[in-house]
């Protein structure tokens, strides 16, 4: 691994790694924000799942996370949303290729070859991060939009491997909306069926754990009714008794000036269960 940025924040250190992805094929960076408690021993990591058209700068530089994190003692790991590269395909539209990896294991020619989000995000890159930084074994992970997504997805798919979850904005249901059906069409093909393993809408019901999602939706959000439709998450976890704090926060939008304002909120609901 190579460190190529490296700043003095809220007592600890925000640091930008890149590294050979073996699970991607490509090179990959990951922002690691290393709170002043790493100087007494390990701490527990919290993963952020950014959205369409983001990369590791976005969360690390717009939503002020370090300073919770500082005062929660929380390693915070925010990777990119896609596999990057000259070598690996994209599409025109900010929905799908580069920059929309949708966190999924891609099945279909030619996405196949690179586009395995989901594995580098729970199996390749914890791996590093445990090799390279003093963690604990307590995870946990959340993400916005598209991150939000696979935060949900990455936690139901994966039963005892994290402690906490959250989102902010999530396409909860994939298999319904646009977004969700274009990218799938692509990297997963045409078998609707096979979609429903990467839908936390679907995964909720036949949940193994019941670990309790929290979720904040801002009702001014420009993508609310065509795409994230939170109605659904809720209805799928009453149906299935699945733990769901699902907060409407009016005159909010899809930006990161939401994100901002209720991220502490966040990182506190993941110290609470990091530090059980």
């Amino acid at each position: 691994m190579q460190k190529i940025e490296s700043h003095a924040c809220f007592g600890g250190r925000q640091e930008v790694w890149q590294h050979l992805s073996g699970v991607l094929g490509c090179e990959m960076r990951f922002g690691v924000y290393l709170p002043p408690q790493v100087a007494l021993g390990p701490c527990p990591v919290l993963y952020w799942l950014s959205g369409l058209t983001c990369s590791e700068q976005n969360f690390i530089t717009k939503a002020g996370a370090q300073r919770y994190a500082a005062e929660h003692g929380l390693i915070l790991v925010a990777p990119d949303t896609s596999p990057r590269g000259e070598d690996v395909v994209d599409a025109d539209g900010y929905d799908l290729g580069k920059g929309a990896g949708f966190y999924v294991n891609a099945t279909e020619a030619p996405w196949s070859r690179h586009y395995r989000m989901h594995d580098y995000v729970v199996e390749e890159l914890p791996a590093l991060v445990d090799a390279h930084f003093p963690t604990t074994t307590a995870r946990g992970i959340s993400g916005h939009s598209m991150g939000g997504h696979g935060a949900l997805v990455v936690a139901l798919r994966n039963p005892g491997r994290y402690r906490s979850v959250s989102a902010f904005s999530p396409i909860v249901a994939p298999t319904r909306v646009p977004w969700g059906q274009k990218a799938f069409g692509a990297y997963l093909g045409l078998d609707t069926e096979t979609w429903r393993e990467w839908d936390a809408c679907e995964l909720v019901a036949g949940a193994k754990a019941r670990l309790p999602l929290l979720v904040d939706q801002g009702e001014a959000d420009e993508f609310l009714d065509r795409e994230l439709q939170p109605s659904r998450l809720q209805a799928a976890c009453e149906a299935a008794g699945h733990p769901l704090e699902l907060r409407l926060q009016p005159g909010y939008d899809h930006s990161y000036y939401f994100i901002a304002s209720f991220i502490g909120d966040h990182i506190a609901h993941h110290a609470r269960a990091l530090k059980e």
